[in-house]
């Protein structure tokens, strides 16, 4: 009996002992592979995340790219904090003998009766009723094309994407006949008005609601009773948010940046958005007995686009959130 169980004892040693050879082995297999992947991962750039190596041709093209992009910002801050004088007589792209940022911003702030602050007033009311009533309007049309059957949807795709095709200022004409008739023009129904019509909004949630929102869980809530708004407002709208976003800069920009539709529909000066007023200053050099203020044009250009820098900034977490939704495979 003894020599039996010293002989079991044994065996399980001796199978102990072969178990962490080959771990052993294993570990020493898998190191081997690792490093022949990290050779090949060497060769072939890109192929590994974890691949410290980079391209030194796509990273000279890229710099390229950020100076040609950064470059009118760069512009913008270093010729803002001069003076008129020093605007006229210095390099482009170097500071003047003195710094005149904050006087420069409140000569912009006070200059012809504090002006600027109406053009602001004005272009924040553009933006928050004509393109946040586009991005409404395209998130409940683009829902309602994404998740109802109905007789004529395709005709519906058909029109917007013939919409999408259209450029903007071949309506500009039309608008401001129609306008015209309507006795609406210079009055801020003529800015307004276009801005509620976003066909690239309303195709961007359409696309985007079609894969954001499961089918299978509205049915699931309809099942449960909820109505449709609930269902919209507590299910698909959460899921809806960066999609939502998308859209909402898109026409944000498109009516901040608005020129050639005020231009023509507006000719009171206190109804004008930023691009029509800093560009009445730009030329006022050059009417008869007109006095130069280049630093307040460059100096209004850089306030202009700071609202909209921080809405990027602010709102990047849920572009990331949307380009990252389907990228893993459930």
């Amino acid at each position: 009996m003894m020599s039996g169980a010293t002989m079991t004892a044994q065996s399980l040693r001796e199978q102990e002992r072969a178990a962490r050879r080959a771990e052993r082995e294993r570990q020493k297999r898998v190191a081997r592979d690792e490093a022949a992947e990290r050779k090949r991962s060497e060769k072939s750039g890109f192929a590994n995340v974890n691949n410290p190596r980079r391209s030194v041709t796509l990273t000279v093209i890229c710099a390229v790219f950020a100076i040609y992009c950064l470059f009118p910002f760069v512009y913008l801050v270093i010729n803002a904090t001069k003076t008129q004088a020093d605007f006229t007589s210095t390099f482009g792209l170097g500071f003047g003998k003195t710094f005149a940022l904050w006087d420069n911003i409140v000569t912009v702030f006070t200059y012809n009766g504090g002006i600027f602050g109406r053009w602001l007033v004005n272009t924040l009311l553009y933006v928050v009723v004509g393109a946040g009533g586009a991005t409404l309007l395209a998130i409940m049309g683009g829902y309602a094309l994404a998740k109802f059957r109905f007789p004529g949807r395709k005709a519906v795709f058909a029109v917007i994407i013939g919409a999408i095709s259209v450029p903007g200022i071949a309506l500009a004409v039309p608008q401001f006949l129609l306008f015209a008739k309507l006795n609406l023009t210079n009055t801020p129904w003529a800015m307004i008005i276009p801005s509620l019509i976003s066909p690239f909004g309303l195709y961007l949630m359409w696309i985007f609601s079609e894969q954001a929102v499961p089918t299978e869980l509205l049915e699931a809530a309809r099942v449960d009773g909820a109505s449709e708004f609930r269902t919209f407002w507590t299910i698909s709208l959460p899921l809806l948010a960066p999609g939502i976003v998308t859209t909402a800069l898109f026409t944000i920009v498109a009516t901040w940046n608005n020129y050639f539709l005020p231009l023509i529909m507006l000719k009171e000066d206190s109804w004008y958005p930023l691009t029509i007023g800093l560009n009445q200053w730009k030329d006022q050099a050059s009417t008869a007995g007109g006095t130069a203020i280049q630093n307040l044009v460059i100096t209004g250009s850089l306030i202009t686009i700071i609202p909209l820098v921080i809405a990027f900034l602010c709102l990047q977490k849920y572009w990331q959130s949307g380009l990252a939704a389907g990228a893993v495979k459930e």
